[in-house]
């Protein structure tokens, strides 16, 4: 173990890449909120509605007008981990379309990174927001396995999108009759 720990930051960090277990992931998804385009679009750069949309978040400090770095608590399955990680919004059409990237580090409990691209599309008197994310999971959570891990990903994701919408327009989910 002390071995491969010294090559991690000599000529070989390929050598722990290809020892580590790392589960890929596609999400994808749509949300029809209330509210014009503009106003969704100004939402998704809110320091504010992100700190309340983002499930476990401790702290969120924006750094640029993209980028913010953030500090989220989970537990996933038997796994508590606190989750340092920067997330960066790119390739921006305004008001319609952006990338965000993002990578976070849960210390012994391992490590998230993904992008997302979010497109913005006005229906009547709503905003359709579409996603499609590659997410890879890796370290000790990967370990958990892939059934875990990925529905832990589709009830954050569900859970960031209910709070973004409860924080975007005051709604809250009604229970589907």
């Amino acid at each position: 173990a002390n071995d491969a720990a010294s090559h991690s930051q000599g000529p070989w960090p390929c050598v722990i890449a290809a020892n580590e277990r790392i589960i890929p992931m596609e999400l994808e998804g749509s949300q029809n909120l209330v509210a014009t385009p503009d106003a969704v679009w100004v939402a998704l750069f809110d320091r504010d509605i992100l700190e309340q949309a983002i499930p476990g978040c401790e702290s969120l400090t924006q750094n640029s007008e993209t980028s913010f770095s953030a500090v989220v608590k989970l537990k996933i399955g038997p796994v508590s981990a606190r989750f340092k990680g920067d997330v960066e919004l790119s390739d921006i059409v305004p008001g319609h379309s952006c990338t965000l990237s993002g990578k976070g580090s849960g210390g012994i409990a391992g490590f998230a990174k993904g992008a997302a691209r979010v497109t913005l599309t006005p229906e009547g008197g709503i905003t359709v927001l579409d996603y499609k994310a590659d997410v890879a999971v890796g370290g000790k959570l990967a370990a958990l396995g892939n059934r875990l891990i990925k529905s832990t990903a589709q009830k954050l994701t569900s859970e960031f999108f209910t709070n973004f919408k409860t924080a975007l327009t005051g709604e809250t989910e009604e229970p589907a009759a």
